[in-house]
């Protein structure tokens, strides 16, 4: 691998890998995935040749203690949002929309379990080159608005659980909304496990000076920005009769002792809810 060319959003899978690998390796681990560590060394070798600002950053684990700290504690809830489903469901199939350079697979495998990873060609490719498939495991190379990729996975039984972490906000509103409802009918009965951004914080002047700070710290490009959002739980239910909220979470729900005094803006439901996760069943 001589360099890495990602578009804006999937740049963000590298700063979700490297923050896995930084809190892997930290003092008392809130997530512990020792894939991410190998993979990020790999690629500290090809990101040092690049003058892109986030690579930089990347190779010289610069990144900010708040970020990886909220990242782990995602990664992790997801984590148990897969060993939930799969403990009602042991012989499911899981579906992890823009997954990234995560690989959950072994976090959570139960031993009878299929787990199918998506994302865009370009993110896959990478993968490819730390990652096996097998007979229960396996990565789709498609935009996620290419639904030839539920000829993939419809031939299970099923139930399905799909996953959405960090994907939906960087995506067209309706284009969100079609993808559901096409959820809910091709694969009925399913779950649906998704991460939204509260549509207060997209106003025109507000979702401005978000953008301009996550650039200014991250160095993201200017398509890493946030599109779609709702202000509740029940904003998504009434897309369609059939639709059926579970519950929600927060970073701010968690425990987790490394949150410190930020915890504290989890009492301002505005803030709690900034972004949070939604649990549905698509009846």
């Amino acid at each position: 691998m001589d360099k890495i060319d990602l578009g804006d959003v999937a740049a963000t899978s590298l700063l979700t890998l490297y923050c896995h690998a930084i809190e892997t390796q930290s003092r008392d681990p809130i997530l512990t995935d020792p894939k991410s560590v190998e993979i990020t060394n790999a690629l500290d070798e090809v990101l040092s040749k690049s003058d892109n600002r986030l690579h930089k950053i990347l190779v010289r684990r610069k990144i900010k203690k708040p970020l990886v700290t909220h990242i782990a504690i995602r990664a992790k809830r997801y984590d148990e949002y897969v060993l939930e489903f799969l403990k009602r469901n042991p012989e499911g199939v899981v579906v992890n929309i823009g997954c990234g350079l995560d690989y959950r697979f072994p976090r959570v495998d139960n031993g009878s379990a299929f787990f199918y990873d998506l994302d865009l060609q370009e993110v896959i490719d990478i993968k490819k080159q730390f990652v096996e498939e097998s007979e229960r495991y396996r990565m789709i190379a498609s935009s996620v608005f290419d639904y030839d990729w539920f000829s993939k996975v419809s031939g299970h039984i099923g139930p399905f659980l799909f996953m959405a972490e960090g994907v939906f906000m960087y995506l067209p509103p309706d284009d969100v909304k079609t993808l559901v409802l096409k959820l809910q009918k091709g694969f009925p009965g399913s779950e649906l496990v998704c991460e939204v951004v509260n549509s207060f914080w997209l106003k025109k002047h507000l979702n401005g000076i978000m953008q301009f700070k996550f650039k200014k710290e991250l160095h993201l490009g200017d398509d890493a920005i946030s599109k779609f959002g709702v202000k509740d739980a029940s904003e998504i239910e009434g897309w369609g009769a059939g639709i059926e909220f579970l519950d929600e979470w927060s970073y701010f729900d968690s425990e987790e002792k490394k949150l410190g005094l930020i915890k504290l803006l989890g009492k301002i439901e505005l803030f709690r809810k900034t972004q949070w996760t939604l649990h549905y069943k698509l009846n």
